[in-house]
């Protein structure tokens, strides 16, 4: 199966037409999450803050694919690396940038990580049709977050014995999951309805029977 952003892809036989498309989405992609990212609200007994970030992370995923999505969020990823404010802002209102938020003593550089993975997941999975229906989506989007979570907390418990000398499973569960998880819900459950939704338009104004070539 096709996905929602390939369905309306130049056929491959329009090689430059084809790539600027791709261009095109994995930059559309990368500024969507950059600009939910900023949706941030920090909290005073973690360095991980609330943010939008997934929302944008597991809509790329299933709209693009495993390859473009990927590629999407790895392209999210580059642009904090260079120095551009698209990572959440922190409680003073500045900015992460540079190699160092991806690196082992970042406490956020794990969930940052499991973008990418939890995007190339989600997309795999939009391949197979998890995306076209409310109940698939929701599996395929809390596979997504399950990666995302697991990567980032090892990730956060590796960095606070790093930094602190010690580290507790519990203590970085309160720091990396326990504030999130009402929130992540509400996220996952936004992407499962509007990817069915979004599928129900395409085959409105684009009838299943003459897709592009992909």
């Amino acid at each position: 199966m096709t996905t929602l952003a390939l369905r309306l892809a130049p056929p491959t036989t329009r090689v430059s037409a084809h790539v600027i498309y791709r261009v095109a989405c994995a930059l559309a992609g990368s500024l969507l999450i950059a600009g939910l990212a900023q949706v941030a609200v920090p909290l005073p007994f973690t360095p991980v803050p609330i943010t939008g970030q997934t929302l944008g992370v597991l809509l790329v995923g299933a709209a693009y694919g495993p390859g473009l999505g990927a590629a999407s969020i790895g392209l999210y990823l580059l642009w904090g690396v260079l120095g551009a404010p698209v990572f959440a802002p922190n409680a003073d209102g500045g900015h992460d940038t540079g190699l160092a938020v991806l690196g082992a003593a970042s406490y956020t550089g794990g969930y940052l990580w499991g973008f990418v993975l939890a995007g190339g997941l989600v997309g795999w999975l939009a391949t197979r049709g998890w995306d076209r229906s409310f109940r698939s989506s929701i599996g395929a989007m809390l596979l997504g977050e399950v990666v995302i979570v697991t990567i980032g907390v090892a990730w956060l418990f590796l960095a606070f014995r790093s930094a602190l000398g010690e580290a507790t499973l519990e203590g970085t569960l309160e720091a990396g999951l326990y504030p999130f998880v009402i929130g992540d819900m509400l996220k996952i459950l936004a992407a499962a309805a509007l990817l069915p939704g979004a599928w129900k338009l395409m085959d409105r104004f684009r009838p299943p029977d003459d897709p592009p070539e992909d």
